[in-house]
């Protein structure tokens, strides 16, 4: 069991919310279908926000009512998880009526932060979501909840660990079964996530947290590596590497989900993926959004080293 790792694929929503170019529904329906059937089980497919907060987004209804019809006849997709990010009620009622598997709520370690982002604080973040909560509670719903800023802010500097702490058990007791602590801006090395973590695990189980690392100055793995001697087994990652975060300029997208496989995978890790079904997943998507992918596997791969 210690060498097995769950990686919970989040290029379909946070990957591709960050592209300009309007990418049709139906590639994303076929960008999803390829990762299940690549052996991700956990898929982040979209997100339940207002179109014209994120345009790229604004087919989240119709695109998970075709995932959810999809499932009925497709074993791969059957099997698998799809979430779906929802900011508040309004966002909430939609994709009950889209029968969400499982939704994210979202905040930050950083008032600076979340007021950039969804214009209000913290606190007024966690008053926001409540409603969301209460209803994925009603309808056996899990939900996810999604810390950003854990080391570094754009707009306020360093990010006292105490504050990330405080923010994760206010997640755990509104009831998220799970918590992704996000390194934004890709700034840390792994002695920053190491005081991090020395901090917050002692409070919140190890076995409840995810790592979600941008990869801006190539740091990511390295933050992996160190999570794994903590005990962590649960990472986000964004096939081909795609994203970036709207509200911290210059942040690359999430570790590429083809670099993390190999990673693991070459240091003897079980993840159920195959990374050559991974590879041309990203692949179909990048011809489809004129785009190649930053993924240094991938790119080897097209380079046949």
């Amino acid at each position: 069991m210690k060498k097995k790792i769950q990686i919970i694929e989040v290029g379909p929503r946070d990957g591709l919310q960050n592209e300009k170019t309007s990418v049709p529904t139906a590639a994303k329906l076929q960008f999803i279908k390829d990762l299940a059937h690549a052996g991700l089980r956990r898929i982040e497919a979209t997100s339940f926000v207002r179109a014209d907060r994120i345009p790229q987004l604004a087919d989240a209804e119709e695109l998970y009512r075709s995932l959810r019809h999809e499932q009925q006849g497709d074993d791969a997709l059957s099997q698998t998880t799809l979430s779906a990010l929802v900011p508040n009620l309004k966002g909430m009622q939609t994709a009950l009526e889209a029968r969400v598997q499982e939704v994210a709520v979202f905040t930050a370690a950083s008032d600076a932060f979340t007021q950039k982002n969804i214009g209000c604080s913290v606190d007024e973040s966690f008053d926001r979501f409540a409603d969301v909560i209460r209803l994925a509670g009603e309808n056996a719903i899990p939900v996810r909840g999604y810390v950003s800023t854990v080391i570094e802010c754009p707009y306020a500097g360093p990010v006292d660990p105490q504050r990330v702490v405080d923010v994760c058990k206010r997640l755990l007791d509104v009831g998220c079964f799970e918590i992704s602590l996000g390194e934004t801006i890709g700034v840390a090395v792994p002695d920053d996530l190491s005081r991090l973590l020395d901090l917050l695990i002692p409070h919140v189980p190890v076995d409840r947290l995810a790592g979600h690392y941008h990869d801006t100055r190539g740091t990511a793995l390295s933050l992996i590596f160190r999570s794994l001697e903590y005990g962590m087994r649960r990472f986000d990652s964004s096939a081909g590497g795609l994203g970036g975060c709207p509200y911290a300029r210059g942040a690359a997208g999430n570790l590429a989900t083809e670099d993390l496989l190999y990673a693991l995978h070459r240091s003897g890790y079980e993840t159920g993926v195959d990374l050559d079904a991974v590879i041309e997943a990203s692949r179909k998507l990048a011809a489809t959004i004129h785009k190649t992918p930053s993924s240094r596997v991938y790119l080897s791969a097209e380079k046949k080293l």
